[in-house]
């Protein structure tokens, strides 16, 4: 109905789109992006082109964080189940998304330059700064382009806001360079630039948010699994027995007995 009074040409009564058919409101609507200016244009095309890159972001990082969820919870089942370190570091390289099975990596590695890959750790504390500096580096990677949502989300209504201004400001110069009467036909068109830039603003912007803090939300359940399968892991290899002839190697303490686990919760469900 707006777009119609815009569209009017006299100050007579104009016509509703409701009243002549769906094809006027289209027709309406395609004059309107026929007027409007060159900043709108600008303006538009940088929301459009914001738009695609978040979403993007936003298809990619839900496949991400899927497929390190899944990944994740076979891995810790997985080790879970095994009576050696030694067969969990062979297969770590199927869970390659995972972030839990690259913390598994990097602390085995280093187990395995200090004790040759049997018996207790020379030195845990060195462990336990690798699980902390793998996790850190696990958790980056799936932060990436994260800041690019909150970037978008937050400025994407001030881009919109911009182009409302500067539709309000080609509103008046119409006025002033007209006969000074508010006529539909003189303000119409800027009016309805500042609409559309608002709108394509609030567009843009409420996807970036409402992703950003599901993805913001889930990298926390991730911090938190990433802390407790490296205190589990060293825990492992804190209690690993001295390696015998009789003994397997790697084995994982009291396979059979099972262990406190912390984390029943979160990825583990």
């Amino acid at each position: 109905m707006l777009l119609a009074f815009l569209q009017s040409d006299n100050g007579g009564i104009p016509s509703i789109p409701g009243t002549t058919g769906g094809a006027e409101s289209f027709k309406a609507l395609g004059d309107l992006f026929t007027h409007i200016g060159p900043i709108a244009i600008g303006v538009l095309v940088l929301l459009f082109l914001a738009s695609l890159y978040s979403w993007w972001v936003i298809l990619g990082k839900w496949g991400t964080l899927r497929r390190a969820t899944n990944e994740s919870r076979r891995f810790v089942r997985s080790f879970r189940k095994s009576n050696s370190l030694g067969e969990i570091a062979a297969h770590a390289g199927d869970y390659s998304a995972s972030p839990l099975a690259l913390v598994f990596d990097d602390v085995y590695e280093t187990y395995r330059r200090q004790t040759g890959g049997s018996g207790p750790p020379r030195n845990l504390s060195a462990l336990e700064r690798t699980a902390r500096t793998a996790g850190n580096e696990a958790l980056s990677h799936l932060e990436r382009r994260m800041t690019w949502l909150a970037t978008i989300g937050s400025v994407s209504p001030f881009v919109g806001l911009f182009g409302t201004v500067m539709g309000i400001i080609d509103s008046f110069h119409n006025l002033l360079g007209g006969s000074g009467v508010a006529t539909l036909q003189a303000v119409g068109p800027g009016i309805a630039e500042a609409l559309v830039t608002t709108a394509a603003g609030l567009f843009v912007a409420v996807p970036a948010v409402v992703a950003y803090n599901q993805f913001t939300a889930r990298l926390k359940v991730f911090a938190t699994a990433i802390d407790d399968f490296s205190r589990e892991l060293l825990n492992s290899l804190d209690e690993a027995p001295a390696h015998s002839p009789q003994s397997p190697r790697n084995p994982i303490p009291n396979p059979e007995i099972p262990r406190e686990r912390e984390v029943e919760r979160g990825l583990y469900k």
